[in-house]
Order: C-alpha cells, then sequence, then structure tokens
C-alpha cells in the first residue's frame, strides 16, 4: 500500500497527512480520468498480473481498503 499512497500524494501535492483507507478516492478527486489508466499500470505493477477492464468495476477502485481486497489479496 505504500506505493499507492506514495503515488496518490505524487499526484496530489497539496495533500497533507495519510489518506485513511475508507475514504473515497474518486469523490475526495485523488484519483481522476487522466490519472485512471496509470493507477492500473501501478496495480499490475504491484501485482504482476494484467486487469482486465471487463473484470472490475469502478467501485473496485474507490477506496484504499477495496484495492486491497480486490487487487492485493492472495485470495483473488
Amino acid at each position: 500500500m505504500e506505493r499507492i499512497t506514495a503515488w496518490l500524494h505524487e499526484k496530489n501535492p497539496d495533500l497533507d497527512g495519510p489518506i485513511g483507507t475508507g475514504e473515497d478516492l474518486i469523490e475526495a478527486r485523488l484519483i481522476d480520468s487522466m490519472d485512471f489508466l496509470e493507477f492500473i499500470d501501478l496495480l499490475e505493477d504491484l501485482t504482476g498480473d494484467n486487469i482486465d477492464l471487463q473484470d472490475v468495476t469502478i467501485d473496485d477502485f474507490r477506496t484504499l481498503d477495496r484495492v486491497r481486497e480486490r487487487f492485493l489479496t492472495k485470495q483473488r
């Protein structure tokens, strides 16, 4: 999760403090449409797996908790 939060802070330099794991990243505009494909590339790099956009929904990227559950656990 450290690389993900570092990436979010890099994309949002005005962001102070930690990002809550339940915070809605899209509603808070921490991930926008311009950065979305780059975020997917980051997740693919971290997991070593390709993410098929037909197998996911926007909710899979909404919070850090959901990202962890959907992409970073071995039970995928």
